[in-house]
């Protein structure tokens, strides 16, 4: 299975000309159809994580804060790369391209060991990944920084992420409580039997690689729109040429991540995208005459900081 991360596959600013412009108002079009027929998917399902560790840190102004680091089948792991494939990104450009999926829960007070009182969160993360982490130092601290920073970022506090201490022998502080999380949705693909062709831009925004293998990477586009500033949804072009109904196909979308797989070993895309999608809100199309499966996928705006 193929894996893309590259930060060129959606530019904000796209280069086109009037040929790729009446590209996306036909995508576009084509998908508006069917927003309001899609059946309603379930937005999210409660967990019960287990326990991990716990580290503690404090806030700018001195304020103790505890993190439990939890674990859960249910959420998704991120992308399998060793420690250089991590650092070498974390020097590029497309560091931000690389997400660790995980669950933010909300504070609650509790009482530290001196009787004292103290804000917890939990944040937890994939079983298999936490177990990668647990053997993995560099993966650990490069972990624990994404977290506390995406604690500072959603509750808007300033924590210290280059402080932080694990305790030994506790691991978790007050109690873990059951946690509501965001459902991987699998978006119902209408079939059109007598759609008219869309229109195919003169070149790609990425180019799929070579498949060494029977199954192959479909040729695809991905656009932005609007195509300046933050676009407010992202249009996937497949192409699909071998596949004769929509029974085939199979696709799944994360919050960054498509993945599409046509049976039996006809075609496999996963690639990742530098934006996050609402997955639930997701449509897509299969136009049966043209073998070409279009997918839109709102974006979630992003946090407007005071």
């Amino acid at each position: 299975m193929a894996s893309i991360t590259d930060t060129s596959l959606l530019s904000a600013e796209l280069q086109g000309n009037e040929e790729d412009e009446e590209f996306q108002r036909l995508l576009l079009q084509a998908t508006q159809k069917i927003q309001s027929a899609m059946p309603a998917a379930a937005e999210s399902k409660p967990i019960r994580p287990f326990p991990g560790f716990c580290l503690k840190t404090h806030t700018s102004s001195g304020e103790k804060v505890f993190v439990n680091i939890c674990r859960s089948p249910h959420i998704p792991s991120p992308p399998d790369l060793t420690n250089q494939e991590l650092e070498c990104l974390i020097e590029s450009e497309n560091a931000s391209t690389f997400r660790i999926p995980m669950s933010l829960g909300e504070p609650h007070a509790e009482v530290d060991k001196s009787g004292l009182g103290c804000t917890a969160y939990d944040v937890t993360i994939n079983t298999s990944f936490f177990n990668k982490m647990e053997n993995n130092h560099f993966l650990k601290e490069f972990f624990i920084t994404v977290a506390l920073e995406g604690l500072s970022e959603k509750y808007k506090m300033d924590i210290n992420n280059s402080e932080f201490r694990i305790l030994k022998n506790r691991k978790f502080m007050g109690c873990i409580s059951e946690q509501t999380i965001r459902t991987k949705s699998k978006p119902f693909i209408q079939e059109m039997d007598g759609s008219s062709p869309v229109k195919k831009p003169t070149s790609n925004l990425l180019q799929p690689p070579v498949s060494q293998s029977s199954t192959a990477v479909p040729e695809f586009i991905i656009v932005a729109e609007p195509s300046s500033n933050h676009p407010d949804h992202l249009v996937a072009r497949i192409c699909l040429p071998k596949v004769n109904s929509v029974r085939s196909l199979e696709l799944d979308l994360g919050e960054d991540r498509i993945v599409l797989r046509g049976h039996p070993q006809l075609y496999c895309l996963d690639i990742f995208i530098p934006y996050i999608i609402v997955p639930e809100d997701s449509s897509a199309q299969f136009h049966k005459r043209t073998k070409v499966l279009i997918v839109m996928m709102p974006v979630q705006r992003p946090l407007l900081l005071p």
